[in-house]
C-alpha cells in the first residue's frame, strides 16, 4: 500500500483509470500515512476523514461510469487560507478560531468539480505572514528533511509550510498554496518539491483569506513539474467574483509543455548574485546555466537594476495592504471575541489577544506608512519603485523568454535560528518578492542537494500568462537534476 504514496498525480490518474486500485484505497493510504506522521510534522491542522472517504466513493462511481475529471480520485491537502464550506478555516490565527465558512473558495470549488478529494486543512504562518511556519497559532510545522547526521528540527519555509511539508512527506500528492512574496516557492525549495506561483489574476483569489490583495496569488505545490501543470489547469479560471481575475482562456498546460527547448532564451539577472548567498547556491545556479546550454537554450545576462529596492518596497506595500485587510477582524460577526467595557475596548481586547506578534508587527508597520505625513514618504514611493521593477522585467523580456535564478539564498534553517530577528527573516524573500511586485509567474524546481544533505531549488521567472513556457523550461531542470532522494522517514 505504501507504493501508492510514491505515485505522482499523473501516475495515480493512470492507475485509477486502469482499475489498478480504487480512489477509496488511494485515499485510505494517505489517511493512514497522515495518522502516522502528523504528530511529528504538524502539517495537517484538521483531517477530514469522513469527507475524504465519501468523496473517494463518489470518485469511484464516476470512474466506473467513465465520467472522470482531470483530478478524479486524487486526494489533496488544502492550505488553511482557502475557505472550505462547513470546514474550519482559520488562517492559523486565534482571531478566526471556530470559523466555518458558509461558502467554498473558487479554487477549491474547481478542484472538487474536477474530482479531487479533500484530505484536510494544512498549517501555515498566521495570515500567511512568515517565511518559516513559526508564526502559526497552532504550532510550528516541521520540515520532513533533516541535515545529515543531525536531528535538529528544520523549518519547512513559509508561509505555505504545511503544504510543502505534506507533499514532501508523501502525506498527499499535491496541495494548494498561496504566494505573496515567495510563500509557494521558498517552502518548495526548502522541502524538495515543485512550487508554482501563477501570474497575478490567473487563479481566482475569491474565498482566499487576504493578506495583501495586490500581491496574493494561489498556486500548487507538487512533486513534479508535470503535476504542477495538471493542478494549475484545474485551479486556474476566470471568476466574475474576483475583480482582478483575468478573462482569458485557460490553456492546456500539459500540451504547452511539449514544445521544443532549442532556441529558448534564458536570462541571467546579474543583480541576483546577492550578498550572503552561499557558495553551493551559486554553484547550483551555474550548473543550471550549463543544463540550459546543453538543452540548446541561449543564455544572456540581463539587468534588473531596481532589484535592490524590491525587498524594502515590498515590506511597505504588503503591510500597508495587510493593515487594511485585517481591519475586518473585530470580534463582532465571527471568530474570537474578547469582551470589554464598551465596543472600542472589545475591538482592542479581541485584536490584542487574537493576533500574533508578527501580524501585529505588520499591521503597525502598514498603518504607519499609510498615516498622514508618511504616506508620500513611504507608501507612494514604494509604489513608484514597484512600477520601476515591472519596467525592468518588461525590458528584460524583450530579450529573453525566461529568467533563471536561485530560489533562496540558503537551504532550510533550524527552527528558532533566525525567528528572533525579523529583518534576517525578511531577507529570505530577497530572491522571490520581485515576482510578486511585478505580478509575474514563477516556479521553484528541486535542482540539487546541499553539502548537509538538504534540497536546493532553482527559480524560473516567466512572462505574464506564459506559464506554458515556464513549465516547459522547468522540465529541463527536473530532467537534468534527476530523481533526488526522498527525506528519511524519521517520524515512523
Amino acid at each position: 500500500m505504501n507504493d501508492l504514496l510514491d505515485l505522482t498525480i499523473a501516475e495515480a490518474r493512470q492507475g485509477l483509470d486502469n482499475g489498478d486500485f480504487s480512489a477509496v484505497e488511494y485515499t485510505d493510504a494517505h489517511l493512514k500515512e497522515i495518522e502516522a506522521a502528523n504528530k511529528a510534522l504538524n502539517a495537517f491542522l484538521i483531517v477530514t476523514d469522513e469527507k475524504a472517504q465519501d468523496m473517494a466513493k463518489a470518485s469511484d462511481e464516476r470512474l466506473a461510469k467513465g465520467e472522470a475529471g482531470a483530478l478524479e480520485g486524487i486526494p489533496i491537502g488544502v492550505k488553511d487560507l482557502f475557505c472550505t464550506k462547513g470546514v474550519r478555516t482559520t488562517a492559523c490565527s486565534h482571531i478566526l478560531d471556530g470559523f466555518e465558512p458558509p461558502y467554498e473558495s473558487t479554487v477549491t470549488t474547481n478542484l472538487w468539480e474536477a474530482g479531487a478529494i479533500m484530505l484536510g486543512k494544512l498549517n501555515l504562518d498566521e495570515f500567511a505572514m512568515g517565511s518559516s511556519n513559526e508564526t502559526s497559532y497552532y504550532g510550528n510545522c516541521v520540515n520532513p528533511w533533516r541535515r545529515d547526521g543531525d536531528d535538529t528540527i528544520l523549518v519547512p519555509g513559509g508561509s505555505s509550510g504545511g503544504s510543502a511539508a505534506a507533499v514532501a512527506a508523501n502525506l498527499c500528492p499535491a496541495a494548494t498554496a498561496t504566494d505573496t512574496g515567495g510563500s509557494i516557492r521558498q517552502p518548495a525549495a526548502f522541502t524538495g518539491t515543485v512550487g508554482l506561483k501563477p501570474t497575478y489574476g490567473r487563479v481566482s483569489r475569491w474565498g482566499v483569506v487576504a493578506f495583501a490583495s495586490s500581491l496574493d496569488q494561489a498556486g500548487p505545490i507538487t512533486r513534479t513539474v508535470e503535476d504542477a501543470a495538471i493542478m494549475l489547469g484545474v485551479m486556474a479560471s476566470t471568476d466574475e467574483k474576483d475583480t482582478t481575475s483575468i478573462d482569458i482562456p485557460v490553456p492546456d498546460y500539459l500540451e504547452e509543455m511539449k514544445g521544443k527547448l532549442k532556441g529558448l532564451k534564458v536570462g541571467i539577472p546579474k543583480e541576483y548574485r546577492v550578498d550572503g548567498m552561499s557558495d553551493e547556491i551559486a554553484a547550483l545556479w551555474d550548473q543550471g546555466i550549463e543544463w540550459y546550454k546543453d538543452a540548446g537554450a541561449k543564455i544572456e545576462e540581463v539587468s534588473l537594476p531596481h532589484t535592490k529596492y524590491a525587498l524594502p518596497a515590498y515590506y511597505i506595500v504588503a503591510p500597508a495592504e495587510a493593515s487594511s485587510n485585517l481591519a475586518r477582524y473585530d470580534g463582532v460577526k465571527y471568530g474570537l471575541r474578547v469582551e470589554g467595557d464598551d465596543i472600542i475596548s472589545m475591538y482592542e481586547n479581541t485584536r490584542a489577544e487574537g493576533f500574533g506578534a508578527e501580524v501585529k508587527r505588520r499591521i503597525l508597520m502598514g498603518t504607519y506608512v499609510l498615516s498622514a505625513g508618511y504616506y508620500d514618504a513611504y507608501y507612494l514611493k514604494a509604489q513608484k519603485v514597484r512600477t520601476c521593477i515591472k519596467k525592468d522585467f518588461d525590458e528584460a523580456f524583450k530579450k529573453v523568454d525566461v529568467l533563471l535564478t536561485p530560489t533562496t539564498p540558503s537551504p532550510a534553517f533550524a527552527a528558532g535560528e533566525i525567528s528572533g530577528d525579523p529583518l534576517e527573516m525578511y531577507l529570505n524573500d530577497i530572491l522571490t518578492v520581485t515576482v510578486n511586485m511585478a505580478g509575474l509567474p514563477g516556479i521553484s524546481v528541486p535542482a540539487g542537494m546541499s553539502s548537509t544533505g538538504l534540497p536546493l531549488g532553482l527559480q524560473l521567472i516567466g512572462k505574464p500568462f506564459d506559464e506554458g513556457t515556464l513549465l516547459r523550461a522547468a522540465q529541463v531542470i527536473e530532467d537534468a537534476s534527476g530523481e533526488l532522494p526522498a527525506p528519511a522517514r524519521w517520524w515512523s
